[in-house]
């Protein structure tokens, strides 16, 4: 006789674990390959949209932007961006853990030298280059790059970069940004560093 717990036991074919493993890791994978997918496209339009921006409406724009992770890798950058080295990376780093650190060799970017200028210790450094010039804003990640060329102004690109780091550092974690759907910057953001403009520009002369 047949019995149900004979049905049972000869139709039952168990799932080899290595086959349950290779499929979890398979998820897995997909997964993280779709977050690394979303968190990229997430920079790129902080790239986009609040670095190589219309300026003020004055139709002027950044000459280049990115944002760099503080392990060197690029998050997201213009087309325009120039390729950084690792040993100009480990520089800046350098400088804002150790303030006047580049002042005696200057900056370098894709092998172009800056002439470093007054910034802010461990948060901004700012760097001359005939009309044109760079900021660099640190934030708990990462650094946020900014290239610009007349007639853009020191302060204009002072603000565009600073304005971002600031917003970026003032997020607990970078994922809280990610996920947001227009990843615009308050306008709070927005009026502080209109001020600060102001008073670079009234500083400068």
């Amino acid at each position: 006789m047949v019995t149900a717990s004979h049905v049972f036991k000869t139709n039952y074919i168990p799932i080899p674990t290595h086959r349950v493993r290779k499929q979890k890791e398979n998820h897995n994978h997909k997964e993280a390959k779709r977050e690394r997918e979303i968190r990229k496209m997430s920079w790129q339009t902080y790239v986009d949209e609040h670095l190589m921006c219309d300026i003020d409406g004055t139709g002027h724009h950044l000459t280049a932007a990115a944002i760099i992770g503080l392990d060197g890798s690029v998050w997201a950058q213009s087309t325009s961006f120039p390729q950084i080295k690792p040993d100009e990376i480990n520089g800046i780093l350098k400088d804002f853990d150790e303030p006047g650190y580049l002042a005696p060799t200057g900056l370098h970017l894709a092998g172009a030298k800056y002439m470093v200028i007054q910034g802010e210790p461990g948060a901004v450094i700012r760097g001359k280059k005939g009309s044109g010039g760079i900021t660099i804003k640190k934030t708990g990640q990462a650094l946020v790059f900014g290239l610009y060329e007349e007639p853009v102004t020191p302060g204009q690109c002072n603000m565009v970069v600073e304005r971002l780091g600031d917003y970026l550092v003032d997020q607990e974690y970078p994922h809280r940004i990610l996920v947001t759907a227009s990843n615009a910057i308050p306008n709070a953001y927005l009026n502080r560093e209109r001020a600060l403009l102001i008073e670079y520009s009234t500083y400068n002369g």
